[in-house]
C-alpha cells in the first residue's frame, strides 16, 4: 500500500515525469530542500548566512545559556467586585386548561 514497493515509486516518478518534465523537477527538487532547511533553521532558532563562492563553512560554538533568574514578585491583581445574590423566582402555578362546553 505503502511506497515500499519498488513498482510503486517507479510509477510515481513516472507520473511525476509526465506531469512536471525533466527540466522542472531539479527546480522543483531543490526549492523544496531549500524550504525544509529554512523551516528547520527557524524551529531551531539558528540563523545561517548563504555561502559566497569560494568561502568555508564557518562553525557557529553555541551560546552559553544564561542562568535562571527567579521571576520578579507580582502584585496580585485586585479581587473581583462583590457579586449580587440570586433570587429564585417564585413558582408559577399553571391552571389546567378548560375544557369546551359542549
Amino acid at each position: 500500500m505503502g511506497l515500499d514497493n519498488p513498482l510503486h515509486i517507479a510509477f510515481l516518478v513516472l507520473i511525476l515525469l509526465l506531469v512536471f518534465g525533466a527540466k522542472r523537477i531539479p527546480e522543483i527538487a531543490r526549492s523544496l530542500g531549500s524550504g525544509m532547511n529554512e523551516f528547520k533553521q527557524a524551529v531551531t532558532g539558528q540563523q545561517t548566512q548563504p555561502l559566497q563562492p569560494g568561502q568555508q563553512p564557518v562553525q557557529q560554538q553555541p551560546v552559553a545559556q544564561a542562568t535562571a533568574v527567579p521571576p520578579v514578585a507580582q502584585a496580585a491583581p485586585p479581587p473581583p467586585p462583590p457579586m449580587e445574590p440570586v433570587v429564585a423566582a417564585q413558582p408559577v402555578e399553571v391552571a389546567p386548561p378548560v375544557e369546551p362546553a359542549s
